[in-house]
């Protein structure tokens, strides 16, 4: 038998080595590839069913906007009833206003007259007069005047 050297130990040593660090590498890769083919997949299907999702997203958005057309249009022309109805309003108020506020003044006016004629509608009650805060019936004044008379005069 033939002895051994430190240098061939030493060879055999880093021959082992590098057999396990290949080993190691090989199944690295080997589960690196997997993963890679698995990722591959995913996108696949994530495309698969993203296209569909967006084309339905698009002619979601695409009927949005027509509502809201629609919904802009509608706004401006309720704008354009509620002003000419405020013009309308203002035409008819002015046109007729005047006129019917004096044939009502006018109404009123006669009915006072005719009132004021009847002999047989008994007259009002005086009115009161506010002297310092304090309401006074013009009826009790007419008396107390009536007492300073009869008072100067001797009574």
């Amino acid at each position: 038998m033939r002895a051994v050297s430190g240098g061939e130990v030493a060879g055999i040593i880093v021959a082992v080595f590098w057999a396990i660090l290949v080993s190691f590498l090989a199944v690295a890769l080997a589960r690196l590839a997997q993963t890679l083919k698995a990722t591959t997949k995913l996108v696949a299907d994530v495309t698969d069913q993203a296209v569909p999702l967006l084309a339905e997203a698009s002619t979601t958005v695409r009927s949005a906007q027509t509502q809201i057309d629609r919904v802009d249009a509608i706004a401006s022309d309720v704008q354009e009833v509620t002003s000419n109805a405020s013009a309308l309003s203002t035409t008819v108020a002015s046109t007729f206003g005047g006129p019917l506020v004096k044939v009502a003044a006018f109404g009123y006016g006669v009915r006072r007259a005719i009132a004021g004629r009847r002999d047989d509608v008994p007259a009002k009650a005086p009115r009161r007069t506010v002297i310092v805060g304090r309401a006074v019936p013009s009826a009790r004044r007419a008396k107390r005047g009536n007492r300073g008379d009869n008072r100067e005069k001797g009574n």
